[in-house]
């Protein structure tokens, strides 16, 4: 075997790492994919003489053009940051999908990524390299033209941050299933109260329906707030496939094998902290939800049932 089979076996041996690494900086798996693949490119042109540690080398590789496209996307947007839903990872609620599961290793929920959307591309490089794959700040400083210390206060400014507003969800995926069941029962009654029960007071509801469904991109905080919202879509529980969103408790809303939205609940304490509702019709389309729009509707059990 010469060098460069060698090297594209390597590659290919750290694709899964190398797309968890890009879909945390990036929060969009086609994105994603294409920032592993032109890693790809520069890694086979450079060649890996004088490279010691390849697994270290070529997540730094991933992180630079992640880095780029971070950067890219800052110039282009002319206004205040906008509510962007990330691309959410679905499955079934049997189980992850194996592909799935080094994408969401260290329990990176929708919520997480929401909160990495609002960093600044340096912190978020910081952040991701350092706390989920464990890179020395001495190895990012470089990329980031800043110094180790100043790598260091990036990670820590970010981390203060995703700790206020992404909570860590309940371990307990049946605990998380009986919150979303008892969210939906009181909508489909239109119980006011019991829907005020099952949110956290300071409950975020993030909703990104892209540019066909605009009115639909909203951020609403607070219980009762949050629950006169809910109560308007109570009609939508008989179409909500119960599934995994991004490894937590959440539904496919879906009519006549269509996906309408997909909504993922973070609930922490038995209670729900965040909703986060993707109903963009463009990039629901561009998601393998087929087998779950098809499934006849399971309706959620009532917690008295």
């Amino acid at each position: 075997m010469d060098e460069g089979e060698l090297l594209a076996e390597r590659f290919e041996e750290s694709r899964g790492r190398l797309r968890a690494v890009a879909y945390r900086m990036l929060g969009s798996l086609s994105e994603a994919d294409d920032a592993v693949q032109d890693a790809w490119l520069r890694v086979s042109r450079a060649g890996t003489d004088g490279v010691e540690n390849l697994d270290g080398w070529l997540t730094t590789v991933v992180a630079r053009v992640c880095l780029n496209v971070l950067r890219s996307r800052e110039q282009r947007r002319e206004g205040p940051l906008e509510t962007r839903m990330p691309d959410p990872v679905v499955d079934r609620e049997e189980g992850t999908d194996p592909e799935h599961e080094a994408l969401l290793a260290d329990s990176v929920g929708l919520a997480l990524l929401v909160v990495l959307e609002t960093l600044a591309p340096a912190e978020r490089l910081a952040f991701v390299l350092h706390d989920m794959f464990a890179v020395p700040f001495e190895d990012i400083a470089p990329m980031i033209e800043r110094t180790p210390v100043a790598a260091r206060q990036l990670a820590s400014r970010a981390r203060r941050r995703v700790r206020g507003q992404a909570p860590a969800p309940d371990p307990d995926l049946g605990r998380q299933r009986d919150v979303v069941n008892a969210f939906f029962a009181a909508a489909r009654d239109g119980d006011f109260e019991a829907l005020v029960s099952v949110l956290d007071p300071g409950v975020v509801l993030r909703s990104d329906g892209g540019i066909a469904r605009a009115r639909h991109t909203v951020v609403i905080t607070g219980a009762r707030t949050v629950a006169e919202q809910a109560v308007t879509f109570g009609r939508l529980s008989p179409h909500a496939r119960p599934a995994l969103i991004n490894g937590a408790a959440g539904v496919v809303v879906a009519s006549r094998g269509r996906p309408l939205s997909i909504m993922a609940f973070t609930v922490t304490g038995g209670k729900v902290v965040a909703i986060d509702v993707l109903s963009d019709p463009e990039r629901l389309a561009r998601l393998d939800l087929a087998s779950l729009a098809d499934d006849p509707p399971e309706p959620a059990a009532r917690p008295d049932a």
